[in-house]
């Protein structure tokens, strides 16, 4: 069964008990960062990750509180002695910038640097982004400030999960989690580019997923009232993901 652990679980905004949002997903064979944020060693450690099986990274959107991790995160992995191809995903506005951002720092210049491949996405609904004998990923494009990727992991052994990323209500999500296990939705509060619990449920009912996981939530307000104000919209499970907080799917 593959695992996945939520390394972080706050909006932009994080606490002493709730980093930024970020996953880490495991199967036999392959280990998928899905973003990069705060002290990415330590959290991985935590979460009991064997840093040297990381094989993927996929970075949904160029925001801060999704990918501010990822240089300090390379260049640890190279200090400890990587040598290991790491293939990297995302949207060409994602990686052309992440690129710009690691030319600042002069990665090139890093003696024996590990093999670094960029896969650049098309803002297309239902990309394929990998398979591999644990897992097959899709993306879609969501509605949030930026261009920005909602993803789909289907894992081998038959397990379905769907992340919205951050996202208004929008119906790639609900493709993309159409009878899932369960969907990770973001619960930010109804605004331009976000969505409410109530609006994360609405998109779990329409999918006819099993579960509901609000994620990227306030964490300085309102925590409790937002399973209630999502079963009001989805009569299925619901829960608040909490970090280090490990599914089986």
């Amino acid at each position: 069964m593959a695992k996945l652990t939520f390394l972080g679980t706050a909006n932009a905004v994080a606490d002493e008990h709730h980093e930024n949002t970020h996953l880490v997903i495991e199967g036999e064979n392959r280990v998928i960062l899905i973003d990069c944020v705060g002290s990415p060693v330590v959290r991985l450690k935590k979460a009991g990750v064997d840093l040297s099986q990381l094989t993927d990274i996929i970075l949904t959107h160029f925001h801060p509180d999704h990918v501010s991790g990822v240089p300090l995160l390379l260049m640890d992995l190279w200090l400890l002695g990587r040598r290991d191809l790491l293939d990297l995903y995302g949207l060409n506005q994602t990686l052309d910038k992440l690129e710009g951002v690691m030319d600042l720092y002069g990665w090139q210049n890093w003696p024996n640097f590990f093999p670094v491949h960029f896969h650049r996405l098309p803002a297309l609904q239902m990309t394929r982004v990998l398979e591999n004998p644990d897992f097959r990923v899709f993306s879609s494009p969501v509605k949030h400030l930026i261009p920005t990727l909602g993803l789909r992991v289907e894992s081998t052994q038959g397990g379905k999960i769907a992340y919205s990323c951050d996202t208004e209500p929008c119906p790639e999500v609900v493709e993309l989690a159409a009878n899932t296990d369960f969907l990770i939705h973001e619960a930010s509060g109804k605004a331009n580019g976000h969505s409410s619990a109530a609006q994360a449920g609405q998109i779990a009912s329409q999918a006819n997923t099993r579960a509901l996981y609000l994620i990227h939530y306030p964490t300085h307000s309102r925590q409790e009232e937002l399973i209630p104000e999502a079963q009001t919209t989805f009569s299925g499970d619901v829960y608040m993901a909490e970090d280090l907080m490990t599914v089986g799917f």
